[in-house]
């Protein structure tokens, strides 16, 4: 099963889905491409409403506590789809810290892949949990914000939130 419930802070709606496992989506594409997303990734049926909302509910309250400035990082089991390659970026995604950066080199670095850094750049753009697997800490070789699958005014707010200095 999976529960999918929606979150809209003053600007943005987002969209959490979480399975028994743990959170396998949170992100602000369009409803009905998460939902494609979704089912093409975890091939299960899909929970709205009250039911995925109490089951999200912690997600929830700490996505909105992440945005208040309250917490810095994310207690939570995840079930990700993905490649291994994918897996292993995001798994160095988490352990960028809060309020710092780093580059799509030093991630290729990390894995052992210095000469996958475009490789590296894709995965990141396939994370299906942005925010909490922190792939808007990660800049361009020259420091510069780069592309962000939420989109750059929401890179920019994240950055502006962790006290992070960045250049268009």
């Amino acid at each position: 099963m999976i529960y999918l419930s929606e979150w809209n802070d003053d600007a943005n709606r987002y969209y959490m889905a979480s399975t028994d496992k743990g959170v396998c989506y949170f992100g602000n594409a369009e409803k009905q491409l998460v939902e494609e997303w979704l089912i093409k990734q975890v091939d299960e049926n899909i929970v709205s409403g009250q039911e995925a909302d109490a089951h999200n509910s912690r997600y929830l309250a700490d996505i909105k506590k992440y945005f208040k400035g309250e917490i810095t990082s994310f207690d939570w089991t995840y079930d990700l789809r993905g490649t291994s390659f994918q897996r292993q970026v995001w798994e160095q995604l988490l352990a960028v810290p809060y309020g710092e950066t780093m580059t799509y080199g030093e991630i290729a670095e990390r894995i052992n892949r210095k000469s996958a850094v475009r490789a590296v750049g894709g995965a990141i753009g396939r994370n299906p949990v942005m925010i909490a697997i922190p792939c808007h800490r990660i800049m361009g070789k020259n420091g510069r914000l780069t592309g962000f699958s939420g989109g750059l005014p929401i890179k920019r707010q994240l950055l502006e939130i962790e006290g992070i200095a960045y250049y268009d």
